[in-house]
This record gives structure tokens, sequence and C-alpha cells, in this order.
């Protein structure tokens, strides 16, 4: 973050470290608070406060709506609320909220989960509004990553194999529906297949990607050397933080990190595994999926084997609410791990 902002910081704000100290001061000082507070909290709590939690969540999503609240900030969708010097990403919040909430619902349903009506369709249709809700906003990439949160719950609670096939099925008319009706996207699209075609205007962004993660090589340019992120690459600071770490830091280096992406998530898993209780099971589990898909979202955007969604890379993109977010998910984790039989 210190290396990729520099350009941009300087640019926008006069100080080439300003993304830096804002994701300090903003973000990981209160995020470590944060993380150990969850920490040291029974998991069970979670519980008992996750309606409240839920519908904290669907207010604040609302207020991106509402005039003089609701902002697009930097990109085209309403998707934060901006009050004075301070901006929050409702969604951000939501991503728990949602493994929070349905987690319970789903605990509470025990095998009646295996029940279409009265259990997969209720769990469903819940899980559903705030998708929904972004969907609206429009942030397509926080709404993927969403669905697939309450897709993994589903899929982790034991419910019907047939259910969840139907679901994927329904998702994947959907998502081509949701590409055919906006033009920009099926652009977005077509550049993903061949990003060749508009090197100047679709493929600028996944084009000056693919330039900045090969010119990387094994050992990198070094720390601090980037030559796309001086305002040849946008959003280096958020989106495409992996291609700078891939063209300073090198394959070498990139392949250590997602290598430690997948023992982190191994080691998720396996705390969900031995969990003293569903809800623990699912709570971990929902975790643990909504780290690594987004991860995945977003490197696989970078190399070009997924289209780009604007999804921030988890604990390394700029984003203050998303990483306390964060924080605070991986604290529920560590205190699982603690709780397990």
């Amino acid at each position: 973050m210190s290396s990729a902002g520099v350009a941009v910081g300087l640019d926008r704000f006069g100080d080439p470290y300003f993304f830096i100290k804002r994701q300090l001061l903003q973000g990981f000082l209160p995020g470590v608070i944060l993380f150990f507070v969850a920490a040291k909290i029974d998991y069970h709590s979670w519980k008992k406060l996750s309606l409240p939690i839920f519908i904290i969540g669907i207010i604040l999503l609302l207020l991106v709506f509402i005039p003089g609240i609701g902002s697009s900030y930097t990109t085209g969708s309403k998707s934060w609320i901006v009050l004075g010097g301070f901006s929050f990403q409702p969604a951000e919040a939501m991503k728990l909220a949602l493994v929070v909430f349905l987690s319970a619902i789903l605990a509470k349903q025990g095998k009646s989960i295996k029940n279409f009506q009265h259990g997969f369709l209720v769990a469903l249709g819940l899980g559903m509004i705030p998708v929904a809700m972004v969907a609206l906003q429009p942030d397509i990439g926080t709404t993927f990553i969403l669905f697939l949160i309450v897709f993994a719950l589903l899929f982790l609670s034991e419910a019907k194999m047939s259910h969840i096939l139907a679901l994927l099925l329904i998702a994947i008319v959907g998502f081509a529906f949701i590409i055919m009706v906006a033009p920009y996207r099926a652009e977005r699209f077509t550049t993903f297949l061949h990003p060749e075609l508009d090197p100047q205007g679709q493929g600028y962004q996944i084009n000056q990607a693919f330039l900045a993660i090969g010119s990387g090589g094994w050992l990198g340019l070094g720390l601090g050397h980037s030559r796309q992120k001086f305002q040849y690459l946008p959003e280096v600071h958020a989106d495409s933080i992996f291609a700078v770490l891939s063209e300073e830091m090198g394959f070498l280096v990139t392949v250590g990190f997602i290598t430690l992406l997948f023992l982190i998530t191994l080691r998720g898993f396996g705390i969900s595994k031995n969990a003293p209780d569903t809800f623990g099971r699912l709570l971990v589990g929902g975790i643990i999926s909504w780290f690594i898909v987004q991860s995945l979202l977003n490197i696989g955007a970078m190399v070009g084997l997924l289209p780009l969604t604007g999804v921030p890379l988890p604990f390394v993109s700029h984003g203050g609410s998303a990483l306390m977010i964060g924080m605070i998910g991986m604290g529920i984790v560590i205190n699982v791990s603690k709780n397990h039989s």
C-alpha cells in the first residue's frame, strides 16, 4: 500500500503517503482493536444478536439511496454513506452481517433445511434480500460475493444437492441476463474474452495489469520500483494492487502470497469442521468462504481468468471499512478456534 498509492496520493491529495496513512489510522488501528475484542467475545453472543445486526445492515443499505447521505464516491454505483469527512461502505458490513444472520437461521433450522418450501426457500429468501439491495446500487462485484456467501452457507448446512444445483443453474441464467440488459457489462465481458480488442477503452485496465504482472519476472523490479503505478494502471491502491505486488515483488513472492491465502483457507475450514456446534461451523465456514471467494475474484480478474468486477483484495487493498469488518470476521474465527471440541 505504501508503494502502490504513492503516485495517485500525490496527484489527488498532494501527499504520496495519503492512502497508507488513512489505511493505518482509519482501518488497521481500529481493526486491530476490534479483532481482539471479537476474539474475546464468546461467538454464541453473535447468534443472539444476529437479527438486530441484520436489520441494522439492511437500514445502512437503505441509507445509500437517500440523497445527501448516499454517494457514488469514486465509483459509478451508489455504494457509500458520506457524512462530513467520514465515509463508509455498508455492503462491506453486510458481508459479515449476512454470514452471522444466515448461520443463525440455518443452525436453528437444522435438518429442516432439506425441506424445499419450509427450509431451503426460507433461508434463500432471507439471504437474497441484501443481495437484491446491493444489486440495485448497482454493485455487481459485491452482489456476486454476497450471493456466493449465501450459496456457500446453504451448501455447508447440508441442503439437498438437487436444491443446490437448481440454485446454481438459476444463478448462471441470472448472471447472463444481468450482462445482456446492460451494454457496458456486455462490453466488459467481451473484453474479458478478448482484452486485445479495445486496449485504450474497456480493455485498458486489464492490459495494463498484464504489463505490470509480466514485467515483474521471477524476482520483481523491487519494492517501490513499479512503473505501472504512475497513472498507467487504474485503481493501483485498490482493485489493481495485486498487479503492483506482482510487478514489484515478482513471481516467487506472488506464488508465496497465494499459497498463504490457501493455507489460511485450509486452516479456516479445519476450524469450521471441528467447531463445537452447527452455528460455529457455519459461522467460520461463511467467513472463510467470503474471504477466499473475494480474494480469488480479485486475483482472477488481474490475471485474466475472470472478468473485472471492481472487487478489492481482502487485507491488502485500500479501504478502511473493508479492513475493519474483515478483521472482526477473523477475530470471530479465532474465538471459535479457541472453543473447538
